[in-house]
C-alpha cells in the first residue's frame, strides 16, 4: 500500500528537499499525516516537532530547514483534527478534540510508525498544544526516549475568563461538547493588522496563503470539546506529582507579548520539573517560531544551547 502523503507548497515556501509525507494509523484506526526530512550529510540526531492548534506541517517547512542545516532528521507531527490528518467531525472546520488519551495514543503510534528512521539522540520540539501534550507524553512515560525538549510558547494554561470553566462543564453535562465555543471564521481572511500570533507579517501572509491554496487544510474556532480538553490536560500538568517522570532537560520559551496562553502557568511548570528551565522571549507574540529574525532567534540560542550537549556536532 502506498504511504506517501500529499504536501501543498508555495513559491516562497517550496517542501524541503530529501523528504516527504507519509500517512500512519493513529487511535481507532484514524489516517493521520507526518513527515520525515533528512538532513544533507550524516545526522547527528532526530527532532520530532509537533505543531500547535489549527497548524498544518506545512507552515513549518521553514523551521523543517532551519533544522536540517543543524543537522538533524526532522518528524513532524501533525495532530488529527489538523491539516489533512483525520477529523472527528464532519464539519472539518471545528477544532474538536476527544481528550488526551486519545492525542497521547496517535503520539506513541507516531513513534512507532517512524522510529526505526530516526536516529538517536532524540530532541522534542513542541508548540502551544504540541508543547502541553508533548509534555504530557514525557511525563507518561515517553521521556526515557529523548534527551531534551524545548517547548515554544506551551499551551500550561489558558487566558479565559474566570467563568469559562463553568460554561465548558454545562456544556459537557448537557451534550453539547461538538458545539462551536465561539463562533466560527474564516482563518484566510483575518488581517495581519492586530493579530496576536506573529509580529512579522510575511510569516503571517505565508500561514494565510496556504489555507488559499489549499482550503483542506482549514480550521476554525474550537469546540467546547476542545475546551474541556485543555482545561483537562493543563490542570494535570499543574499538579508537580505528574511530572516526576519528565526527568529530561526542558526548556520552556516563552513569549512575554502572549496574549493566548499564561506566561505564569508556564514559568510554575518550569520550576516543578525535575531539570525544567524558563526564559523568556522579549516582545514575542503567541507564535515564536514564526516571528520576526531577531526574536525567532532567541528561540534557536536556547534550541542550540540543549542541542549541543544532547547531540554534539561532529
Amino acid at each position: 500500500m502506498d504511504r506517501a502523503a500529499p504536501l501543498t507548497e508555495l513559491s516562497d515556501a517550496p517542501v524541503p528537499p530529501r523528504g516527504g509525507a507519509e500517512w500512519f494509523e493513529g487511535e481507532g484506526g484514524a489516517r493521520l499525516r507526518a513527515a520525515l526530512f533528512r538532513p544533507e550529510g550524516r545526522p547527528r540526531g532526530s527532532v520530532i516537532l509537533s505543531t500547535g492548534r489549527t497548524e498544518a506541517i506545512e507552515k513549518y517547512f521553514e523551521v523543517v530547514r532551519d533544522l536540517q542545516q543543524r543537522g538533524f532528521v526532522v518528524l513532524v507531527n501533525e495532530w488529527r483534527g489538523q491539516g489533512l490528518s483525520h477529523r472527528d467531525l464532519p464539519d472539518r472546520r471545528k477544532g474538536h478534540a476527544l481528550g488526551a488519551e486519545t492525542y497521547l495514543a496517535d503520539y506513541r503510534a507516531l513513534l512507532v510508525a517512524f522510529e526505526a528512521r530516526l536516529p538517536k539522540p532524540w530532541i522534542a520540539i513542541g508548540h502551544s498544544m504540541g508543547g502541553c501534550l508533548t509534555l504530557m507524553a514525557l511525563a507518561r512515560g515517553q521521556a526515557p526516549r529523548f534527551a531534551g525538549a524545548v517547548l515554544c510558547a506551551p499551551m500550561l494554561g489558558l487566558r479565559l475568563p474566570r467563568f469559562a470553566r463553568t460554561l465548558v462543564a454545562l456544556r459537557r453535562l448537557t451534550g453539547r461538547e461538538r458545539d462551536w465555543a465561539q463562533p466560527p471564521g474564516d482563518p484566510a481572511a483575518e488581517p495581519f493588522e492586530g493579530n496576536v500570533l506573529t509580529r512579522d507579517p510575511a510569516r503571517y501572509k505565508r500561514g494565510k496563503d496556504l489555507i488559499r491554496a489549499n482550503p483542506d487544510l482549514t480550521l476554525s474556532s474550537p469546540t467546547w470539546g476542545w475546551l474541556d480538553f485543555a482545561l483537562r490536560a493543563t490542570a494535570w500538568l499543574a499538579k508537580g506529582e505528574n511530572l516526576k517522570g519528565a526527568t529530561l532537560p526542558v526548556v520552556i520559551v516563552s513569549a512575554s507579548a502572549d496574549k493566548l496562553v499564561s506566561n505564569a502557568d508556564q514559568k510554575a511548570i518550569a520550576a516543578l520539573l525535575p531539570r525544567g528551565e524558563f526564559v523568556t522571549v522579549d516582545g514575542a507574540e503567541h507564535e515564536i517560531l514564526m516571528e520576526t529574525d531577531p526574536l525567532r532567534n532567541q528561540f534557536w540560542e536556547r534550541f542550540d544551547a540543549l542541542a549541543d550537549g544532547a547531540a554534539p556536532r561532529d
